[in-house]
């Protein structure tokens, strides 16, 4: 009987999670990854839109709490390792991007 060789692989990341350094302590559950969805205009209200592309931390912390699977809380969100907030922060100013400008700007990093 032959056998094919299989590699196993794990599975890919989606592209819109970040997992966490430091995960999010909730109760006695802890948040190890939080997946960002592209958020609609009315979730940006409240928000310059240049903040987030500057990765401003008031307007990050705004946003995210609207945007997370699980949803996190505005003082978890206030909570967040400095890094893990600058992952989900670059990925929010990656949806604010048109589609061509974010091809362009792949072929250059």
């Amino acid at each position: 009987m032959e056998t094919e060789n299989t590699v196993e692989t794990l599975p890919a990341a989606d592209d819109n999670t970040v997992i966490l350094d430091t995960p999010i302590l909730r109760g006695k559950s802890q948040i190890d990854s939080l997946t960002l969805r592209k958020p609609c205009s009315g979730e940006l209200r409240g928000v310059h839109l240049v903040d987030l592309l500057n990765l401003d931390v008031a307007a990050l912390l705004k946003v995210l709490p609207r945007i997370t699977s699980p949803s996190i809380t505005a003082t978890e969100a206030a909570a967040m390792d400095p890094a893990d907030l600058l992952a989900c922060g670059n990925k929010v100013a990656h949806f604010l991007l048109q589609k061509s400008v974010r091809t362009d700007a792949s072929l250059v990093a």
